[in-house]
């Protein structure tokens, strides 16, 4: 009864959640107007982004649903669709709506105990070329963005994301996105595939009160080299392994995230410019939280 009616109200209370979480969190100081056209209010169009990422349509297609949110008093002006695509542009809406989604899993502080960190890949509408020496075949390859995700096992509400080009290794990302985390949670319990093994995410985790299930390689050894906590998960992982497994497994948690993201708002990028496919991703990771609560 409560999943069917979270869902036949999800677009009302997504965009009250939405309003809530910009006019609460964020405190923007307009820019003083000088000729020319007057300057958009930033919150209403970062209003308008986060719901055009909701609906998962083009900039032209969602005007249209823009001005529903203007009868309801939501945002005061609709803006053209070419605005809304300009705004994606605007590097400033990439540290808020980091800020956005860090802060909007805090009513979930008392739920989660336990983490996950994955990386996953959304395509664009951009090739890139590469030149493959072996073979000396000059080809096309989709140019495509990487989000690497910290979450909650239990509810998959995104804590703490970072958007790279694709070609980026997992590991580098951990250690902030784990300490990002642990701002706004206690955690109890951090699992990571073998992309993220290493003595130092080992350590970090520890650090902040958790215990960390990375999965150990085949040729991993048992020597601390500085990290005492290495060692004694990989004595763990050899010696009760089921039970390892058993707390290592809430990673596939991580795999349900991107499955809800992409098939709820596509795995597809409109935008060209690099600051707007990162501004994208993130608005899709804002709109999938906004979801969850």
């Amino acid at each position: 009864k409560a999943y069917n009616q979270a869902q036949t109200n999800e677009f009302t209370l997504f965009q009250n959640i939405l309003i809530e979480l910009v006019d609460s969190l964020i405190e923007i100081k307009k820019p003083v107007q000088g000729k020319g056209r007057p300057f958009l209010d930033l919150k209403e169009m970062l209003f308008s982004c986060v719901l055009r990422a909701y609906f998962g349509k083009s900039s032209r297609r969602s005007v249209s649903y823009l001005e529903y949110a203007k009868t309801k008093g939501f945002i005061h002006n609709k803006p053209h669709f070419n605005t809304l695509l300009n705004y994606y542009k605007n590097k400033e809406l990439t540290s808020i709506l980091k800020h956005l989604i860090e802060q909007s899993g805090a009513p979930l502080k008392e739920v989660e105990t336990d983490f996950t960190i994955d990386a996953s890949g959304f395509s664009t509408s951009l090739f890139g070329r590469w030149f493959d020496v072996r073979l000396k075949d000059e080809s096309k390859r989709r140019i495509y963005k990487k989000a690497h995700v910290t979450s909650g096992v239990k509810t998959n509400i995104i804590t703490a994301i970072e958007v790279t080009p694709g070609y980026y290794a997992d590991s580098p990302e951990f250690e902030e996105l784990i300490r990002i985390t642990a701002k706004n949670f206690i955690m109890k319990e951090v699992s990571a595939d073998k992309g993220y093994i290493s003595r130092n995410n080992f350590n970090v985790v520890s650090e902040l009160g958790a215990v960390p299930y990375i999965i150990f390689k085949k040729n991993s050894t048992n020597r601390a080299r500085g990290s005492y906590v290495w060692a004694r998960m990989k004595k763990h992982f050899d010696e009760h392994n089921d039970e390892f497994m058993m707390h290592y497994h809430k990673r596939s948690n991580a795999e349900t995230v991107f499955h809800m993201i992409k098939r709820k708002f596509g795995q597809g990028l409109n935008s060209k410019s690099e600051t707007g496919q990162i501004n994208e991703v993130l608005c899709k990771a804002l709109a999938h939280n906004i979801c969850v609560l």
